[in-house]
Formats: structure tokens, sequence, C-alpha cells
């Protein structure tokens, strides 16, 4: 048995990412100068960032346990992307970054929200209407919305999907409805024929999404990337979503407040 159990190394983790430490040189030189006698047993650095990796699927599994818990009665969902930077356009062209095979690696994209083209990857998000992550998924810059939705169908069933105009598709939407009984709400563009507005208790809702993803850049610091392979890139991402269900499990059913206020102290 290791002295430094997988346990540790998961909270350890987790804990780094809830208090905004994005760098593990930083994390352990801290730890060796001010809590040597709280972690007696502390692994190097590069030890840690391979166990951290192979622990993969165990980090996944814990959020998506955490977030059962909050999901069991819901039946409206949103669903929104993110970009997710590599590095700038002007290095596009000799990036190495996460370029270790062809099917995972980055591609250029264009962000209709903030207007902007990009080299990188999209996390695709879908959430409750109370702010917690139902799944996530990375996908590269270029990959059509859409395209996404057609994997939602073996993960949600019974309930009302709403996204905003990259969403918009007939064909996808019928598929939806037919094979999980998923009504897509989507505002239809105003050159489209029979134009409504979308109700605003949908227009509102979309908004806790958006919410919640600048948590995500600001507390957890998900934008900044120090990874060099796709695997490390997944991994980050990964630990930081479940370091924020975390935060949300802790302040609904140890404290009793808002799950949405990240920033409380949890001691």
């Amino acid at each position: 048995m290791p002295e430094f159990s997988d346990l540790e190394v998961i909270a350890l983790s987790l804990t780094a990412e809830y208090m905004s430490c994005d760098s593990e040189n930083w994390l352990f030189n801290k730890i060796r100068s001010d809590y040597s006698t709280s972690f007696p047993n502390i692994i190097d650095r590069s030890r840690y960032n391979r166990r951290k990796k192979a622990l993969f699927g165990v980090i996944d599994l814990v959020r998506r346990r955490l977030s059962e818990r909050f999901l069991e009665f819901e039946d409206y969902f949103i669903i929104d992307s993110m970009p997710l930077e590599v590095c700038k356009l002007s290095r596009e062209k000799r990036s190495k970054i996460c370029s270790e095979a062809y099917e995972t690696s980055p591609e250029k994209g264009y962000c209709a929200s903030q207007k902007m083209y990009f080299f990188g990857y999209k996390i695709q998000g879908v959430c409750s209407v109370n702010g917690v992550f139902q799944s996530i998924e990375l996908t590269k810059a270029n990959v059509y919305d859409p395209t996404f939705l057609q994997e939602i169908n073996s993960q949600l069933s019974d309930c009302v999907l709403i996204g905003n105009k990259g969403y918009l598709s007939s064909s996808i939407q019928l598929e939806l409805f037919h094979t999980a009984d998923i009504r897509l709400e989507t505002p239809i563009r105003s050159n489209q024929k029979n134009h409504f507005k979308q109700p605003w208790i949908f227009r509102k809702a979309r908004k806790r999404l958006e919410t919640l993803y600048s948590q995500l850049c600001d507390q957890f610091l998900i934008r900044r990337n120090y990874a060099k392979t796709f695997n490390g890139f997944r991994k980050r991402i990964l630990v930081k979503i479940t370091a924020l269900t975390l935060i949300q499990f802790i302040d609904k059913f140890e404290f009793n407040r808002p799950i949405n206020n990240l920033k409380v102290a949890i001691i």
C-alpha cells in the first residue's frame, strides 16, 4: 500500500482547485515550507501528477455520484458551450500542445457569442436550472454544436433541454423527441417563418449556465492551461468541475446554504 493514498491524492487535487491554485510546483513548495507536519508522507510532484492522471476515471465517478444527489427529480436542463484556448492564434501553426494524436489535437474554431476565432477546444456542458453539471464533454473547436446533441439521448430522457441559437436544428430536435422524449427549446432566428420570441423564463434559465462558466473562469481558472498533452488537459478540466460540484454538495447537504455561493469559506 502506498504511504500517500489515492484518497489523499484526490482530496489534495480538489482542495488545490478550490483554492485557485493551478500550479503544482507552487503547491508542493508551499506544502513543504508551511505544512510539512500536516503532510509527513507527501510524495514528489511528478509522481503526484502521474497518479492523478491514472485516477481520471475515479474522479469522474466522484463527480457523477455527487451530481446524482441533486438531479434525481430534475426535468429541465440547460446546454451551452464555452471556448477553451490552448494558445493564441499567432502560435497556431507551430504549437505542439495536445498534438500527440490527430483524433484529439486542437483545431481552429469560431465563438459566435464572443465574436472571435480561437485555437483549442470547446467544453460542452449540460446543467440543471439550479446550476449543477449533469454531463460534460470536450470537443474540438471546429465541431458543430448540434453534433453534441446526438449523444444526449443516451444520457437524458423525458425532460426539457434549453439551448441558444447555436443548437437550432429541426432534424436533431425531432430525433431527440422521438428517441428519448427530450423537448429541445431554442430561440428562433428572426428571418425564419412563424418567428416568435422565446419565453423569458427560458432566456433567464440560460444565464444559469453562463454564470457557471464565469465562475469556472474566475475562481477555478479553467482557461489557464499548463498541460502539454490532451490527457493532461482533459484531466485538469475534469478536476476543476469536480471541485466545483463538491463545493455545491457541501453547501447544500452540510451547511444548507445556496449552492452557488462558491467563494464562501467552508470552514
